[in-house]
């Protein structure tokens, strides 16, 4: 993804500084240099790790690649000579930019920006041709409305939603200090950022800790200010100045805790409001003294140097989930978040004692967080203190009607309190628990099939049924429930009804391999042993690495007498396992 970066963000800038009436039309040759700097500076600047190592802040990638494939396709088209040409790709410089809005939302402001551009900094152009494009954006964002209308998940209303105007403004300052800094001196960068404090006069630690928060106060202040006494200052380089700081403006507002957020600052947010300060970075550039001018080439390629090292370091943070929340704590970003991830770490190494630590650190941060209640008591039940885990079970699933409205998955406790009843055989009452899991929260897939799997295991299929199949049939796209309904069909030795369900299954996930392996099972015991082998096959074909794959072709093919291609599918998986046994050695 950085590479990808490296391509495409010089020719994306240079354009928006080059077409400005500055000094770069006369003398031309002189501030070549300016936009390679620009583009370059922004493509190691270490605070777009979080864009681009972590994998949730991609979007943010996405969303500038084809806003700015799009923007180049417009100034690519209006030179084409060709008029079919020439229409192609305005078409596909229109599709670009709609899919830029699908990859993230704050993509949005891309076509303002653009139509910024267009009308106050390009060159005057027919104004039906500027109304022309206004339309074309209006369409974009028509479509792309209509495409937010499909079903979606339900939205959790978030802690934030009743701030006070009068917070919002202290906190809009505040995230524009942190971030003024971030770009300036990335030193401290880590996720889970905050500029808020909700317990800042619960201690004096914490009053000592949010008096850098005011700092940051004034360094929004500060930072606002000279925008906008840089952006009237005349000169050379006053409409660069100007068309950056504003894109720097536009682009932060949505970031800026005015609207509804998860949180209230975030690094990869400044993926897209990087750009404009960095243009209006270089319009300071274009008016400083002659004298200073070669100094700010050395300056721009030292920072460079140091800025690559940064985000070299800052990268390695994501080399494993434990590095990252180590890391992530050591910069003192401990939220519940971090805290739950290292427990599930030590957690799933078997290391409870620690995990159990980390756990409860989570629940001193936020107590009502159901996730934390789970885990933890997950992680006491591996260390055999059933009673308290139990407990805890009990406790989330009672307060579960209260924080559901404030958290997902909040039916955990529920399963994992019906998960120890059923360790414990005590049948009944695992299915009351997950019958009245099932009325709070209807259609939840992990309940219904661990209730469904109760039943089975009590020989009760039709009941299983009654439950699996009016969800598999709902949700025609779900493979668990159709290949869970094709097991009990063939349990039942309904033969066609367990096939036909097992084939839907196998066209849902061309990777899976199960449904294909039961309904050769299903074939050969039907004495159908040339469907069986072609299924088998099919299995083969989608698993070629996988040595069970090739023993039960090998018996199937033995069945049959074709003794050769038996000790053919046999020897491969020989080779597969010799194979995997080499590469145990060598790692």
């Amino acid at each position: 993804m950085k590479s990808f970066a490296i391509t495409y963000s010089p020719s994306r800038i240079q354009p928006i500084i080059a077409v400005n009436k500055l000094p770069l039309e006369s003398d031309r040759s002189r501030w070549e240099w300016l936009p390679f700097f620009v583009a370059l500076l922004w493509v190691v600047h270490p605070v777009h790790s979080a864009a681009i190592d972590y994998v949730s802040g991609r979007a943010d990638c996405l969303a500038l690649f084809f806003a700015s494939a799009g923007w180049l396709l417009f100034l690519g088209a209006r030179k084409t000579a060709t008029d079919w040409l020439r229409w192609v790709t305005f078409c596909l410089a229109w599709l670009s930019g709609l899919l830029a809005l699908c990859s993230r939302e704050s993509a949005c402001l891309w076509p303002l920006i653009f139509l910024l551009y267009i009308f106050a900094f390009e060159k005057p152009s027919r104004l039906w041709h500027r109304w022309a494009i206004v339309a074309a954006c209006l369409v974009m964002f028509a479509t792309y409305y209509g495409l937010r209308q499909l079903p979606t998940g339900r939205l959790v209303e978030g802690a934030s939603s009743h701030w006070s105007p009068a917070l919002r403004g202290v906190l809009m300052l505040r995230a524009l200090g942190d971030y003024g800094r971030l770009m300036i001196f990335p030193g401290n960068l880590h996720m889970e950022r905050t500029v808020f404090s909700a317990g800042a006069f619960g201690s004096e630690k914490a009053r000592q800790d949010a008096i850098e928060f005011e700092y940051l106060s004034i360094g929004g202040l500060a930072l606002l200010a000279g925008l906008l006494f840089l952006s009237l200052r005349r000169g050379r380089g006053q409409r660069t100045r100007i068309f950056g700081a504003a894109w720097f403006i536009m682009a932060y507002l949505p970031i800026s805790n005015l609207v509804e957020l998860n949180a209230t600052v975030a690094e990869h947010w400044l993926y897209l409001p990087s750009v404009g300060f960095l243009i209006f970075v270089a319009g300071c550039v274009v008016d400083l003294p002659v004298r200073w001018q070669r100094a700010s080439v050395a300056f721009a390629s030292a920072a460079v140097l140091a800025l690559g090292v940064r985000s070299a370091i800052r990268s390695s943070d994501w080399e494993s989930n434990e590095t990252f929340a180590r890391s992530t704590i050591a910069a003192g970003g401990t939220t519940v978040r971090v805290a739950l991830l290292l427990g599930q770490v030590y957690s799933n190494r078997g290391d409870y004692v620690q995990a159990e630590h980390l756990f409860r650190k989570a629940l001193q941060l936020c107590p009502e967080y159901p996730t934390a209640r789970n885990n933890l008591a997950t992680v006491l039940m591996h260390q055999g203190k059933e009673k308290e885990a139990e407990s805890f079970f009990t406790e989330a699933t009672k307060a579960a009607h209260e924080t559901r409205k404030d958290y997902p998955r909040t039916w955990m406790a529920a399963l994992n309190l019906a998960h120890m009843r059923q360790a414990q055989r005590d049948y009944p009452a695992a299915i009351s628990i997950l019958e009245k899991a099932r009325e709070d929260y209807p259609n939840t897939w992990e309940l219904i099939r661990s209730e469904s799997e109760i039943l089975r295991e009590n020989d009760k299929l039709n009941e299983a049924l009654a439950l699996i199949r009016p969800f598999a049939e709902k949700n025609w796209w779900h493979h668990d429930a159709w290949l869970a309904m094709g097991r009990l069909f063939a349990q039942k030795a309904d033969v066609d009804a367990a096939a036909s369900a097992l084939r839907h299954a196998s066209w849902l996930d061309m990777h899976e391999t199960e449904a294909l392996n039961l309904m050769a099972m299903l074939r050969m015991r039907q004495n159908r042993l040339e469907d069986a082998v072609q299924t088998q096959r099919r299995a083969v074909a989608r698993q070629p690495d996988q040595p069970q794959q090739y023993l039960l072709l090998s018996d199937l093919l033995g069945k049959m007498g074709r003794a050769d291609e038996s000790r053919a599918a046999l020897a491969e998986v020989s080779r597969l396992r010799s194979l995997a046994g080499s590469e145990k050695v060598v790692n």
